[in-house]
């Protein structure tokens, strides 16, 4: 069984993750929208379950997947998406089906590429409305592509860009390729990936990381937005990043502000 309902297994640095990206006033997700994971030490994945509210789980709306038959689902080009709803299912437990969220996937492509020079600790995927916004936009690929401002290249490093896809195993397999080929270039994985027309990704050592990412992107979506409503966005080139991040001063106060990211 590739997916299994272990609460035992749900720690408090994941469960208070979970019900703070949850919280309505932050507006990243509803109803029963975006999930969460942590990465075990023996590999595998605590991952929300499908239909868990964030703002209110336990530890009883999550299971614990297994990377690999996961990962192996994704890159076999037989398997459908009845074959990975299958492969998610706990079982029935006190008279109710648990399964893992649908987009399961996005977590285990995490964990299938991760280089070991970066520990990808904690993974949050919400659909905040302020980035959902220019993501359904016809900005979307272009509107991350360089940082709107200095602590934003700082937090976010450079965003990974993922083309729609339809939730599930469509979306698992084109986001697994696209790391790939981002771990492949950079060396490392994103801190922050935008799915098109569906919300974002962040990926950090830490919980407090994947918050703090998710924070920084929903600025960064409200910094652009208003700056396209005045006449369009005069991002930093990439040669200021590069010279402001290398400056001595600079280096600490990154080291203070990224702490739990990198």
């Amino acid at each position: 069984m590739s997916v299994e309902h272990r609460p035992d297994l749900v720690g408090e640095d994941l469960l208070a993750l979970t019900r703070s990206l949850g919280r309505p006033e932050r507006d990243l997700v509803i109803l029963a929208e975006g999930n969460t994971s942590e990465r075990l030490t023996d590999g595998r994945l605590v991952v929300k379950a499908s239909g868990a509210r964030m703002r209110d789980a336990t530890a009883e709306d999550f299971v614990v997947a297994e990377v690999e038959p996961l990962a192996a689902l994704i890159a076999d080009p037989a398997a459908t998406q009845d074959d990975l709803t299958a492969a998610l299912d706990a079982g029935v437990v006190d008279g109710r089906r648990r399964r893992g969220s649908i987009e399961t996937l996005v977590h285990v492509a995490v964990h299938a590429v991760a280089p070991a020079a970066y520990p990808a600790g904690f993974v949050a995927h919400t659909h905040p409305t302020e980035v959902v916004g220019l993501l359904a936009s016809t900005y979307a690929e272009d509107a991350f592509a360089r940082a709107a401002y200095s602590d934003e290249a700082v937090v976010l490093g450079t965003p990974l860009f993922v083309p729609y896809a339809q939730p599930g195993l469509d979306l698992g397999r084109v986001y697994l390729q696209c790391l790939r080929e981002y771990a492949d270039r950079e060396g490392a994985l994103p801190r922050l990936v935008l799915l098109a027309n569906h919300g974002i990704v962040a990926i950090a050592p830490t919980a407090d990381g994947a918050d703090g990412i998710t924070e920084m992107a929903v600025k960064a979506a409200a910094v652009r937005r208003i700056a396209y409503s005045v006449g369009g966005l005069a991002p930093l080139s990439t040669e200021a990043v590069a010279k402001f991040v290398a400056r001595g001063d600079v280096t600490e106060r990154r080291s203070n502000i990224t702490a739990g990211l990198l």
